[in-house]
């Protein structure tokens, strides 16, 4: 993940900074405990993509 668009890019919903996980290649917000997903090198910020962060992987 290119470390300049991670600096600009905060959560849709409550413009948070997000952290890579480089693990599973999502970014994180840990406010609202979500995972974005990163495919094809392209952050999804779509709402209805996240996957809930106290949910099972």
């Amino acid at each position: 993940m290119d470390k300049r668009l991670l600096d600009i890019l905060v959560c849709p919903i409550c413009k948070s900074p997000l952290h890579h996980d480089g693990q599973t290649n999502e970014l994180i917000c840990k406010a609202d405990q979500l995972a974005f997903p990163i495919r094809d090198d392209i952050p999804v910020m779509l709402v209805n993509e996240a996957r809930e962060l106290n949910a099972s992987k």
